[in-house]
């Protein structure tokens, strides 16, 4: 058997590749660096055309579709900074004065040909160019630079595909669910006995903490919905995008839900300092709901993030399985909160609000009407499709009804054939 130690490199580069910094850094010092070389070929190395590689740099995005949505705009802010800059140094060349009209020309100048939140880099490409460049025949070679490196960036993210990133987007999401699972598991052992007000609030700061996570999570996957779209490797991108994004909404319901269950139990910590916050009996049946409930969660972060049919279906099964289990403790949890506060009713609005929370995180796990989300989003997204490009719809459309035509007249000539 080999050591463990002869493993660890190949782990290190599988880290690495799944690094969206790294890769981002990797592609764009490959693409500078052929624009460079492009540049050279084509132009010369008299001055060196260093805009070529300040263009692909800009271009080459961590995703083809944030390459292809922005690049064109990156390419006429930077060709706009840089037929101002040759302008300026015709004129006035560089001084303070100067260069103070350059920069406001320049992003005036964005604003009017709408380059949205790339305007600075007309202000910034017209600047460098000033810096290098003081005669009115390089005008020219500059612009041609600029384009040679818009058109290196481009090729270079049409030959080598930037990857998708639905896997490191997918373990932020069992990350997120994991964390959450782990603090329902603490709030099911803390109900049981006498619980501090301290340690109730330990769990309220650990669900506000929540919100940070879910924050990094939504980057993580805002970056693979954009790496799934306009890449020929990804088939059926659409439902991907719409099943990791639907999933991920419905955790951060749950989250805003558990620090309402969070706060409700310090609440009842604080008034209940010297007696437990629930009867035994009470106690065991919500902490079994508790258990429960962190195992659906569980089971549900795999299930959006199952990229093999038969996990999606065990993960599926699972769920199945423990919201039913939490379904039937939360039943007995209501009657047995019901029996207690008939006989001790203080702050029995507390445990109408817990029951509440259970029911809500219930609700959003349910397979049935996730299904039904489901197909919602997916109309939704196919109308909005439709709607922002009718020429493509339509050409869609053409393209459907001739190949159910073509599939008519093969049923039909196969018919024929049998009968005869």
């Amino acid at each position: 058997m080999r050591p463990l130690s002869d493993f660890r490199p190949v782990a290190a580069l599988n880290r690495w590749r799944n690094d969206p910094t790294v890769m981002q850094t990797v592609r764009s010092a490959a693409a500078a660096t052929f624009a460079y070389a492009a540049a050279v070929w084509l132009l010369g190395n008299k001055p060196p055309p260093l805009l070529a590689p300040l263009t692909a740099l800009l271009i080459v995005q961590v995703t083809l579709f944030a390459t292809l949505t922005s690049g064109f705009r990156r390419i006429i802010a930077v060709v706009a900074g840089v037929l101002i800059a040759v302008g300026f140094s015709s004129l006035v060349g560089l001084n303070w004065w100067s260069l103070g009209i350059l920069i406001i020309t320049a992003l005036a100048l964005g604003h009017l040909v709408r380059v949205e939140e790339f305007v600075r880099e007309v202000a910034i490409s017209a600047m460098l160019v000033l810096g290098v460049s003081h005669a009115t025949d390089l005008a020219l070679s500059r612009v041609l630079e600029t384009l040679v490196g818009a058109g290196v960036g481009l090729l270079f993210n049409f030959v080598f595909v930037p990857p998708v990133w639905v896997s490191s987007a997918s373990e932020s999401i069992e990350d997120l669910a994991s964390r959450m699972k782990d603090l329902l598991t603490d709030i099911g052992d803390e109900v049981a006995g006498h619980t501090p007000v301290e340690r109730a609030a330990a769990r309220l700061h650990e669900a506000r903490d929540l919100n940070h996570d879910i924050a990094e999570v939504d980057e993580s996957l805002d970056r693979a919905v954009d790496s799934l779209r306009f890449n020929p490797r990804v088939r059926e991108g659409l439902l991907s995008r719409v099943v990791l994004r639907t999933g991920l909404d419905t955790l951060e319901i749950i989250a805003v839900v558990l620090r309402v269950t969070a706060r409700t139990l310090t609440d009842l910590a604080r008034e209940r300092t010297d007696e437990p916050l629930f009867p035994e009996e009470t106690a065991t049946a919500l902490q079994d709901v508790f258990i429960n409930m962190a195992g659906a969660i569980d089971s549900f972060a795999v299930l959006i993030t199952a990229q093999v049919s038969k996990d999606a279906d065990e993960a599926e099964t699972f769920l199945l399985t423990e919201l039913s289990a939490a379904r039937t403790s939360r039943e007995h949890v209501a009657t047995l909160l019901l029996e207690h506060v008939q006989e001790h009713p203080r702050q029995w609005q507390l445990h109408g609000a817990l029951l509440t929370d259970i029911d809500r995180v219930l609700d959003e796990l349910d397979v049935e009407k996730r299904s039904m989300r489901l197909a919602e989003e997916l109309d939704r997204s196919a109308r909005r499709q439709r709607e922002r490009y009718p020429r493509l719809a339509r050409v869609q459309r053409r393209i459907e009804k001739g190949r159910r035509r073509v599939r008519r007249r093969a049923g039909e000539l196969l018919r024929r054939r049998k009968t005869g």
